[in-house]
């Protein structure tokens, strides 16, 4: 009777019944199951529907042209927009964040896109490779033509510097209009950092990296809808990643697009903008249109798609 007494005294915990935690443990992981199954549910219906629409003949045979008309004339929705608009502001977040890091943003995407599919598709290390050489040789046509761009600026613009004028020799109108010292021998970067006016003929090289890399994105995710069509007999269905790396490219082409509509509305400036979509376009046209469609090779780094799918699909595709 003592030892009873002393050891309920000393208080001994109950034994633990692993089946109860188990059956605890199964109860609080059933409705997480059942979320995750629920958000990847929707995550296949909808990169379905965007597979079937961006790889649809009407937009990649028309997109270009849509392109082109929102460069043209979306300046003229500047008389109806407002100006204290929030993204009348060059500073906002989405300027700041985005706009100057375009390419940087398209390429750590379209890249992870293409990798995970040339990999779902083809276990070919050399094939992947070959469909990454198509964003590098983007990427070459980009600062190539940056560096162009500055060189033509600097040769057909002019540095000025504000003059303050004097108060008792200068009347109403001087004080208006303040007067500028010219400088011959500033380029564009100079003359901004010193805080002076620069005055010439520029492209606009924002509306030029916006079309190229939209249209980038259009024709490397068309190819997602083939690689559905090609997984649907093996019931295969693509990874979750890939998925959502596809959806997240989706994403970044809405941003694009709504960013360039700002810039043509909230900052209209004619003809630069015109000429940097022009020079996007040709781009584009030069390459996926043009060196692209030749035979795949070493030196030509072939269609999206080329080599990932069967005959007939890519004959779907197109």
């Amino acid at each position: 009777m003592d030892l009873k007494n002393e050891n309920s005294s000393n208080g001994s915990m109950p034994e633990i019944n692993l089946e109860k935690l188990h059956k605890m443990a199964a109860e609080l992981i059933l409705p997480g199951k059942f979320i995750l199954r629920l958000l990847n549910a929707a995550l296949v219906l909808v990169t379905n529907l965007l597979a079937r629409v961006l790889g649809s003949s009407l937009v990649r045979g028309h997109f270009h042209l849509m392109l082109s008309g929102l460069v043209l004339f979306g300046p003229v929705l500047s008389f109806w927009v407002s100006k204290y608009s929030i993204f009348a502001n060059s500073n906002h977040y989405l300027y700041r964040k985005f706009l100057k890091s375009t390419w940087g943003w398209t390429c750590v995407f379209t890249c992870s896109f293409i990798l995970l599919l040339s990999t779902s598709a083809r276990h070919s290390p050399s094939l992947s490779l070959r469909h990454l050489s198509r964003i590098g040789v983007v990427a070459l046509l980009w600062w190539g033509c940056q560096r162009l761009l500055a060189l033509l600026e600097d040769a057909a613009g002019t540095c000025y510097e504000p003059m303050t004028p004097g108060r008792d020799t200068q009347g109403a109108a001087s004080s208006v209009q303040p007067l500028l010292l010219l400088h011959e021998d500033q380029t564009k970067a100079s003359c901004l950092k010193a805080n002076m006016v620069w005055r010439g003929y520029e492209v606009s090289q924002d509306v030029l990296i916006l079309c190229l890399c939209c249209l980038l994105l259009v024709e490397e995710m068309s190819v997602f809808g083939p690689h559905l069509a090609q997984a649907e007999p093996l019931q295969r269905s693509p990874g979750g990643p890939l998925r959502f790396i596809f959806l997240l490219c989706v994403l970044l082409l809405a941003v694009w697009m709504f960013l360039l509509l700002c810039l043509l509305a909230h900052f209209p400036q004619f003809p630069s903008q015109q000429l940097g979509g022009a020079l996007g376009y040709l781009g584009w046209r030069g390459l996926y249109q043009g060196w692209y469609r030749l035979k795949p090779s070493w030196g030509c780094p072939g269609l999206p798609g080329e080599g990932l799918f069967t005959t007939t699909e890519m004959d779907k595709q197109q």
